[in-house]
Order: structure tokens, then C-alpha cells, then sequence
């Protein structure tokens, strides 16, 4: 099985997280940001990825280093259970429907990260939650995870679909490329030899 946990811990966030990338997609998140918990749910359920994610942050201040920061733990903890990357698809890709809204997610699991995030929302906010902390979370866990991460919205009206949409895109493609291909399970699927 390949798990692994991770507990950040700064002067503005206490964060621990755990993963099984051979899970079923359940899930116990508490990060006190509501609309961010649906979220994270949201992309275990899909991507079959057992996540338990636990925040602590400044939400006095506002909810940026919570969500930030468990971006960057479950990031972590996702490249950490991928250990040398042996014998997974590496690619995955994703035209994710949710009512009026399409949303696209291609990616790659290189160890090499970059985030190229085309999101545009209708609202500044979902409930009191601001929407443009929704590209801040992909940037922290595309770097941590080590992926090269594309996310589109083709098209949409609504804010809550938007963002929606692009987590469950990338929970997709995410179950596609870690997924352990047993054409070639002994082997790192890269030319260099090495994914990390």
C-alpha cells in the first residue's frame, strides 16, 4: 500500500495530513474552512485517494494560510506515498462536466512541478469563502506533489460549479496517472530512469 502522513506545523497553520493512494476515496477532513472541506472531499471521493487532513490555522485573520498550507502538506504527502514513482501512468487528463460548467485538467506526475491555472470565476467569493484562493491551493500542492499540473475552465456561470469542477477534474486525472500500470510495474515510466 502506498501511505504516507505528514504534519506541518508553522506559526500560522498546524496542519497534519494522511494518505492512501490504494484507498477507496474516503475521507475525514476538518480544516474549519467549510467550503474547502467539500472540496477536499470532493477529491478523495473521485480519486479514490483515503485523505484524512486535519488544519488548525489563523482564521482570525482569513482562510489563505489554511488552505494554502494544507496544499502544501497534502502535496507533500501525496509525492512522499508515490516514493520513486515505479509503475504508474504517469499521465492523466480529465473534461470534467458539472451542469453549465466544463472545467479540463491534464497533468503529469514528472517530479517536475508547475501549475498553468486558466480560471476565471463569476464571484469574488462562494459563501465567505474566496475564490481566489482556489488557484493558491493547486499552486501549493502542484509544487509539493512534484506535478506539472493544467487546469482549464472551458466554460461556466456559476462560482461554486467552477471550483467544483476543477478539484474533481484534477481528482480524475490525479486516479488516472498514479494508478499502477501492470504493462510496466517494475519500471519508471521515464527514458531518464528517474521521476523524482
Amino acid at each position: 500500500m502506498r501511505k504516507a502522513e505528514i504534519t506541518r506545523k508553522t506559526t500560522e497553520t498546524a496542519v497534519s495530513v494522511a494518505v492512501n493512494l490504494d484507498g477507496t476515496g474516503t475521507y475525514n477532513v476538518k480544516t474549519g474552512v467549510g467550503f474547502f472541506d467539500h472540496m477536499m472531499e470532493q477529491l478523495a471521493r473521485h480519486s479514490l485517494i483515503d485523505i484524512t487532513l486535519e488544519t488548525k490555522g489563523d482564521l482570525h485573520i482569513d482562510d489563505h494560510h489554511a488552505v494554502e498550507d494544507s496544499g502544501i502538506a497534502l502535496g507533500q504527502a501525496v509525492a512522499k506515498a508515490l516514493g520513486d514513482r515505479k509503475g504508474i501512468r504517469r499521465y492523466g487528463s480529465c473534461n470534467l462536466p458539472m451542469d453549465e460548467t466544463l472545467s479540463r485538467c491534464a497533468l503529469d506526475v514528472s517530479g517536475r512541478p508547475f501549475l498553468v491555472f486558466k480560471v476565471n470565476f463569476t464571484a469574488p467569493k462562494i459563501g465567505n469563502f474566496d475564490t481566489e484562493l482556489v488557484r493558491e491551493w493547486f499552486q501549493a500542492f502542484a509544487m509539493n506533489a512534484g506535478i506539472t499540473l493544467h487546469i482549464e475552465n472551458a466554460y461556466g456561470l456559476n462560482s461554486h460549479h467552477i471550483a467544483e469542477s476543477c478539484f474533481k477534474a484534477l481528482a480524475r486525472a490525479l486516479r488516472d496517472a498514479i494508478e499502477i500500470d501492470a504493462r510496466q510495474a517494475d519500471r519508471i515510466p521515464s527514458t531518464k530512469g528517474t521521476l523524482t
